[in-house]
């Protein structure tokens, strides 16, 4: 009985090194059960002969047997019946029932074989008959369509393909009045066939002979031959020329048959063939009753055959991997041992299933398994999967499989994955439509895998259907912070933003003031304005009074509340402004840093659990610390300043840090000062001056129309003390690679034993290296991650790139191809808008959502890859493989 399993998902499942001993009378049935569980990876620990090949060679025959049997099944169109249970519940047959197995599968081998000898030599006698009798029938009408062609009862006749008449008085050298002698041969040919032959014919006897066809009847009753085909009769004269005729007869798909020169013996014979015909078609039909009988109850069992025997190889395979021992005087008492890795919680279910065996086997004496020490061996990796989790495990493992007990990428991936794919494809009515997909696949999961569809492209998107279901739902969430549905914008909380510019002064802006009011609104059909927007709040609380009625309640929550918080939402009168793509790209540039940064410090966190598993504290000191330090003191203070300058600067002026910007351009440039970080450039404390004779002024009564700004305001420092902050941080950064560099080997060399080597401190291998190869392992690591924290974090500004791509490209298949419905004018405006909706809905599934979804989705696998795992994951693991029935017939269905 199958207990409860412990969760090992976030690490590598505790696996033991076990040795099992198995009585040969039941070794057969023991690893049977083990291979129905699934729980134990063989070692192979037979180095010499094999001891099962000739069951091995037995069960390659049956598969060969049940290959034959397969196709006759196919070529006859009947479909395969499946047992209602799973094909892995399919018991192994035990070994007394192989041999009724193999005699079961030979029987209907050697029944389907001579059915096919049988069928094959009644099909020929059939179709000769058939063509005789299409020859009599043609030649009899060809001869009465000209009566003078009649060969006289003394002519020669050339039948039978080689049955020539030697008749060395006549030939042409020696006499002359065999010219005289009309001759003929008929025959059948492909239609097709019957222009060349009749060319090749005439060239060859120099145009003395004469060849008259007519199409034969439409196809064999019974074989239903697809090709056409022709009675053709060949008139010539003279041994000579007949030689020649039978010679090109001979190199040609021509059949030349016999037929009598009188017309009442023609008859007869054809009467008599075709009594011939018909008992013999209703042999055939009979025949092939019988076969149809025949594979129809070979197609009921032949699948629970294949998979008895698939079970029957992969016992016998495993078998051949334990060793044989002998453990009495006698050597009449043998034994098979064997070792395998098997699951620490495992342990006990193996322990049943051995006992099964040997109960089924009808053995008193149960097998014996023994824990082994297993710490010069590095154990398979194995975690506890469902069918939730292990599409996500997959992605994880199509790059590497983690090391024993080393931390497993999949759970963090669960939710980083489907965000960042987000973050590149975000909006609702796309995501929506994903999500639904997903949806679909997940509610009739049962159904799709009860039709074991063996599509490949269909296989993985089931196979990934709850990682797509994430990706839909959290594009869903990312579109509605993008405020995107279908490349439009929502109003759903109405807008922050406002103007006290009317209609006029619209028309004033555009040089219209002299237009009349029906002239405006005509112009106004074909004119459209472009507006810079100024992201500021147009309506605070003590605009509430001038601008809506006081005392109405929603004019509060809409003016008074979310006028002092952030939206849930990006505005959604960003849509129509001029500037649009240009505050995107700076928001979502940031964002995509931010984002890439705080993946990046988790991988190294996660680094830090990795290092104090494995007791490698040397490696916490000298390498996780160092690179946290590296990353905070350069990116982390970027993502900082960022976060600092979306709160403290506004668009419009401010006051910041006790110093007043006149606008958002003198803002600080965040790339600049990193570049100025690192070049120590020297930059001014301050961004203008007040036109005052007072040094020391209030801030408070100074007026901002008294500041003088500088040139270069954007390039200054910008809060207090910045100059000593990024020196600080900058000598940090500096600091660390030296650490990173050589701290760890001068602490090895400072402990190195009297041998040369040294021990790494991984306290589950043991590994030992000489300091050479230490320093070496050290600088390839330390360069890939420092010039990897730059690379890396450039990298993730694809979240930027493609989000801003997915954008754009669905603002313009709406106004380019669903825009295209609005110009349509009359009685073709309601089929063109139908007709523009369906192409727009194709191209949106086929290149929005497939085409975009795809690239997206490869680029958060890379992301999650190289930039997230690089930080903390090896991937140099062995995956643990054990001996399963489930997974071969998996694979073996391509499920």
């Amino acid at each position: 009985m199958e207990r409860d399993k412990p969760c090992s998902f976030f690490r590598s499942a505790d696996m033991s090194l076990c040795q099992l001993f198995l009585q040969s009378e039941v070794a057969y049935q023991c690893v049977a059960e083990l291979g129905e569980i699934g729980s134990v990876q063989f070692r192979d620990l037979n180095t010499g002969d094999r001891l099962f090949v000739n069951q091995l060679q037995r069960c390659d025959e049956m598969e060969r047997k049940l290959r034959f049997i397969e196709s006759e099944i196919a070529i006859d169109g009947v479909k395969i019946h499946r047992s209602d249970l799973e094909d892995f519940r399919i018991y192994t047959p035990r070994l007394k029932e192989i041999n009724g197995l193999d005699e079961s599968i030979s029987r209907i081998e050697k029944e389907l074989i001579e059915i096919n000898n049988t069928t094959r030599q009644l099909r020929e006698s059939n179709i000769h008959l058939w063509e005789t009798t299409q020859v009599l029938k043609k030649v009899g009408i060809i001869v009465a369509e000209d009566p003078d062609r009649e060969v006289p009862d003394n002519a020669y006749v050339f039948v039978n393909e080689a049955e020539l008449i030697d008749d060395e008085e006549g030939d042409v050298e020696t006499g002359s009045d065999t010219g005289r002698e009309l001759k003929r041969i008929a025959g059948i040919i492909p239609r097709s066939r019957l222009y060349g032959f009749e060319k090749l014919l005439w060239r060859i006897c120099n145009g003395t002979v004469f060849l008259h066809s007519l199409d034969c009847e439409d196809g064999h009753p019974l074989f239903n031959e697809s090709e056409d085909l022709a009675v053709f009769v060949i008139f010539y004269s003279g041994v000579q020329t007949g030689r020649k005729v039978d010679m090109v007869s001979r190199g040609s798909p021509v059949r030349i048959y016999k037929c009598p020169e009188k017309p009442q013996d023609r008859q007869a014979l054809l009467n008599q063939l075709t009594e011939q015909l018909e008992a013999l078609s209703d042999v055939l039909n009979r025949t092939f009753a019988y076969r149809a009988r025949a594979v129809h109850a070979a197609a009921q069992t032949i699948h629970v055959w294949k998979i008895k025997v698939l079970k029957m190889r992969m016992v016998y395979r495993t078998l051949d991997m334990l060793a044989r021992r002998t453990l009495s005087a006698d050597h009449i008492q043998q034994y098979l041992i064997g070792e395998g890795w098997i699951p620490t919680t495992e342990l006990d279910n193996v322990r049943d299933a051995l006992s099964a065996g040997a109960i089924a086997a009808g053995s008193s004496m149960h097998p014996i398994l023994n824990e082994m020490d297993s710490t010069e061996d590095m154990p398979p990796t194995h975690f506890t999967l469902n069918k939730f989790t292990s599409g996500f495990q997959s992605i994880v493992s199509a790059y590497g499989i983690a090391d024993y007990k080393e931390l497993n990428p999949a759970p963090w991936i669960i939710i980083s994955f489907p965000f960042l794919f987000a973050v590149m494809f975000g909006d609702v009515g796309h995501g929506l439509m994903i999500f639904l997909f997903a949806l679909a696949l997940i509610l009739f999961e049962k159904k799709f895998a009860a039709k074991r569809i063996t599509d490949e492209i269909f296989s993985t998107f089931f196979g990934g259907r709850y990682i797509i279901l994430l990706m839909g739902l959290f594009s869903m969430y990312t579109g509605f912070i993008y405020n995107d549905f279908f490349g439009r914008s929502m109003n759903l909380f109405g807008s922050s933003w406002a103007t006290t510019a009317n209609n006029n002064s619209c028309w004033q802006w555009k040089g219209l003031n002299e237009i009349e009011k029906w002239e405006r609104q005509a112009a106004a059909r074909n004119r459209t304005f472009e507006i810079m927007l100024d992201p500021i709040y147009c309506y605070d609380g003590n605009a509430i009074a001038d601008s809506v009625q006081i005392g109405s309640w929603w004019s509060y929550v809409k003016y008074g509340f979310f006028s002092t918080i952030p939206h849930l939402m990006l505005d959604p009168v960003w849509d129509l402004a001029k500037n649009s793509l240009a505050f995107l790209n700076s928001m979502k540039m940031k964002m995509a840093i931010i984002l890439g940064i705080m993946q990046m410090t988790v991988g190294l966190f996660l680094s830090l659990g990795n290092h104090l598993s494995k007791r490698a504290h040397i490696d916490v000191y000298f390498m996780c610390i160092p690179q946290l330090l590296f990353l905070a003191s350069i990116f982390g203070y970027l993502c900082l300043q960022i976060v600092a300058k979306w709160v403290a600067f506004p668009a419009g002026s401010t006051w910041v840090f006790g110093r007043y910007y006149p606008g958002s351009s003198c803002a600080p440039s965040l790339l600049i000062g990193l570049i100025n970080m690192f070049l120590q450039t020297n930059r001014k404390d301050g961004f203008g001056h007040f036109n005052t004779t007072n040094s020391k002024y209030s801030l408070g009564d100074t007026k901002p129309d008294d500041f003088i700004a500088d040139f270069n305001c954007a390039t200054a420092y910008w809060f207090p003390g910045e100059s000593i902050v990024e020196k600080f941080l900058l000598g940090i950064a500096v600091l660390s690679i030296p650490v990173m560099l050589l701290g760890k080997p001068l602490y090895l060399w400072s402990r190195r034993p009297s041998s040369g080597h040294v021990n790494l401190d991984h306290a589950a291998t043991h590994e030992e290296a000489s300091l050479s190869e230490v320093f070496l392992f050290q600088a390839i690591h330390t360069i890939e991650f420092v010039l990897g924290c730059i690379s890396h974090t450039a990298s993730y500004l694809r979240l930027w790139a493609l989000s801003l791509a997915h954008a754009v490209l669905s603002d313009v298949m709406w106004t380019k191809v669903l825009g295209l419905a609005t110009g349509v004018e009359g009685w073709l405006g309601a089929p063109a808008q139908f007709v523009i909706a369906l192409f727009f809905g194709f191209l949106t599934v086929s290149i929005l959502i497939v085409m975009e979804g795809l690239s997206a989705f490869l680029h958060a696998l890379r992301l999650h890859w190289v930039e997230f795992q690089s930080k903390f994951f090896s991937g140099n693991g062995v995956k643990f493989e054990p001996f399963s029935f489930e997974e071969k017939i998996r694979k073996m269905e391509d499920l």
